[in-house]
């Protein structure tokens, strides 16, 4: 006999069905807005089955989740969040008029910084994408104020201490270069707050554009900026997949 899928509070179990954030959903329940076989709940934790039948949302019954995978092209001078207290633009608006229902980021890229970010309704493959253990690799295209060294592009790999985080690159390669500046690949395990740009502060190198140019196996490619697409079956399980680039090495340096 199978074992009883576990347990959760209500509003878990209504995030993990892909309708609202977790914080959202113990608001409805204290509101009063969801029943369980008929009788309304007002307590978040509120002990249910996973899958179980009979919720509903303001009289309505939670059909079977419709799963989302979007790729976003974000545009610089957007912030990642739902909204902003200080009333700034949001990711959301690139989606304005696309009746998507909930979604969230998955993973952020900060306001001054550009490219491809993840949204989905479905928590479980937000948590196995964002994984540091066994989340994609994320690669990015960075335009220093400096002319690289291959000195510089070591130290990259090797890393630094700041504020008592590890910060490194798997990878800095060098891309191409100009009069008074260049432009970077670098590829990360994981990512931290502000990662790359802290690493780069951290060596005297000012950053003057940052693109993340891809996700794993899914590249940003003819993306328009600002304009998004819904990823196909086969890329949105190959982002959650056990990842065989998270297996560990010693990171290398690189320059043509």
């Amino acid at each position: 006999m199978a074992a009883p899928s576990p347990r959760h509070g209500l509003a878990r179990v209504l995030s993990r069905r892909g309708v609202c954030s977790r914080s959202q959903a113990a608001g409805w329940i204290v509101e009063g807005r969801v029943s369980v076989d008929g009788c309304v709940v007002r307590d978040p934790e509120h002990p249910m089955r996973e899958g179980a039948p009979g919720i509903a949302v303001d009289g309505v019954q939670l059909d079977a989740p419709v799963w989302r995978y979007l790729a976003l092209n974000k545009p610089r001078g957007l912030v990642t969040t739902t909204a902003d207290e200080r009333g700034r633009d949001t990711v959301y608006r690139c989606f304005d008029g696309a009746a998507l229902g909930w979604i969230a980021p998955v993973g952020r890229l900060d306001k001054a910084s550009e490219g491809l970010l993840l949204f989905s309704n479905d928590p479980a493959w937000a948590a196995a994408v964002t994984d540091p253990s066994r989340g994609p690799r994320k690669t990015y295209h960075v335009q220093v104020g400096v002319l690289p060294t291959p000195e510089l592009l070591q130290r990259l790999v090797e890393g630094i201490d700041e504020a008592g985080e590890r910060l490194r690159a798997r990878e800095a390669t060098l891309l191409r270069v100009g009069g008074r500046n260049a432009w970077l690949a670098i590829t990360l395990d994981e990512g931290r707050n502000r990662h790359i740009r802290r690493l780069l502060q951290a060596l005297d190198v000012p950053v003057l554009r940052l693109v993340r140019v891809a996700i794993g196996v899914l590249a940003l490619g003819d993306l328009a900026k600002g304009a998004w697409r819904e990823l196909t079956a086969g890329e949105a399980a190959a982002l959650a997949a056990v990842s065989a680039d998270a297996a560990p090495d010693t990171g290398r340096a690189r320059s043509p």
